[in-house]
């Protein structure tokens, strides 16, 4: 007898209609049915029709003989318990720890594991498992390390550096300085260097509006053109805490001392001056590193020739080491400067001076920006008899971070 004739053709019909609807259980119950149905050979029928196994079609003839759903059913299992296939964690004894092991080298695994300097996806692990005898596929490594209690995470910014015991305490000193000095109306300023932009047709993460289908077109590398002679430039910063104001200095050269006091001297000529005609001091708060650090040398001997122009002291106070996102000018002038130019490739000097001083806030927000191609080279010592001539007063709270520089009135 020819088994591929009629019945199989209808029972294939009739199970393709419905099987997108049918679990395992009912995908048995419904090949036994037809079975039964067709009598003699048609287990053999329905199992080339459907595709269910002659095992799993016997099985459903038994339970349409009981005619009663079996108990695992009637807590709407579809197998009995402990039915299907074996976990992984059974059939593969220790392959828990084995995993764990790689993927936590540096506390429980093997220091010289092969994937201590490696990228630990879940391709590498399941070819690792292999090699120690686990026979585990990248997606079900995946499953494990959910069990273990994993997840892809991304690093997260939290680690502000050492300890410092009076850090808060520098912080609160800084503070009543500052309302103190502002009370008395004079200016406090706080200042620091933007991360180094590049300038010509570039990716600037972010969205703009545009007309749809219509992107700006940047490089796909960002590799500077040594012919165009753009580069980078150094975006140097004065922010004005009681007028919020600011004042932006776009440096084509190194990145120094004496470019950082060259642009607070550039904002009081410009903003300063004529704000606070009548001031008698000027505070600056600032990290304590980089070309303006407590450290520098320069940095100090410059805002020396300041107060002498400038013909008033200068209070300096920097914020504690690793505490550089609480200054001031980093969440009230430079992050509004980020948004305000997202997605705007900054192809000219001209574009980048413009969208910062394009930047406005609800608070009322003022900025000023000016190109400054002046050379700084870097790499400039000081020696000990030049800075001895520093009028250098040092609080007697953390006289390395807070100091004062008198002008020389001679």
């Amino acid at each position: 007898m020819n088994i591929i004739d009629d019945d199989i053709e209808r029972i294939r019909t009739r199970f393709g209609a419905i099987k997108w609807a049918l679990d395992e259980r009912l995908r048995r119950l419904f090949a036994a049915s037809e079975a039964f149905a067709l009598g003699r050979g048609g287990v053999t029928k329905v199992a080339l029709a459907t595709g269910v196994s002659r095992r799993a079609i016997h099985v459903g003839l038994k339970e349409l003989e009981s005619e009663e759903l079996p108990v695992e059913n009637q807590r709407n299992r579809i197998r009995k318990d402990g039915g299907g296939r074996k976990s992984i964690i059974e059939t593969e004894r220790g392959v828990m720890d084995a995993l764990e092991k790689l993927v936590d080298p540096m506390s429980r695994g093997n220091p010289e594991s092969p994937l201590r300097w490696t990228f630990k996806s879940l391709r590498n692990l399941s070819e690792e498992l292999k090699l120690e005898g686990y026979t585990v596929s990248y997606p079900i490594v995946g499953d494990l390390l959910h069990k273990l209690g994993y997840s892809l995470q991304a690093n997260r910014k939290m680690l502000e550096g050492g300890d410092q015991p009076d850090r808060n305490a520098q912080f609160e000193f800084i503070n009543e300085q500052a309302k103190q000095r502002i009370a008395e109306g004079n200016p406090v300023i706080s200042v620091d260097t933007k991360k180094k932009e590049l300038i010509g047709p570039y990716k600037n993460n972010g969205t703009s509006w545009r007309p749809e289908g219509e992107p700006e077109l940047v490089k796909v590398y960002d590799v500077i053109d040594k012919d165009k002679e753009k580069g980078r430039v150094s975006p140097y910063g004065v922010y004005d805490i009681g007028s919020n104001t600011g004042w932006v200095s776009v440096g084509t050269d190194h990145d120094t001392a004496s470019f950082a006091v060259e642009t607070i001297r550039r904002w009081w000529n410009t903003m300063g001056k004529p704000r606070y005609m009548n001031a008698s001091k000027l505070m600056i708060t600032v990290d304590g590193g980089g070309s303006n650090g407590s450290r520098v040398r320069l940095w100090k001997v410059e805002l020396q020739k300041l107060a002498d122009e400038i013909k008033i002291p200068i209070h300096v106070s920097h914020l504690p080491p690793g505490t550089s996102k609480w200054n001031k000018i980093e969440h009230r002038l430079f992050s509004y400067i980020s948004m305000n130019w997202r997605g705007q490739p900054l192809i000219s000097h001209e574009v980048i001076i413009n969208l910062m001083a394009g930047t406005t806030t609800r608070k009322g927000l003022k900025v000023q920006a000016a190109l400054d191609n002046s050379l700084y080279p870097p790499g400039i010592k000081v020696s000990d008899a030049e800075f001895k001539k520093i009028h250098i007063l040092r609080n007697e709270f953390h006289g390395e971070w807070n100091y004062k520089i008198e002008p020389n009135l001679n």
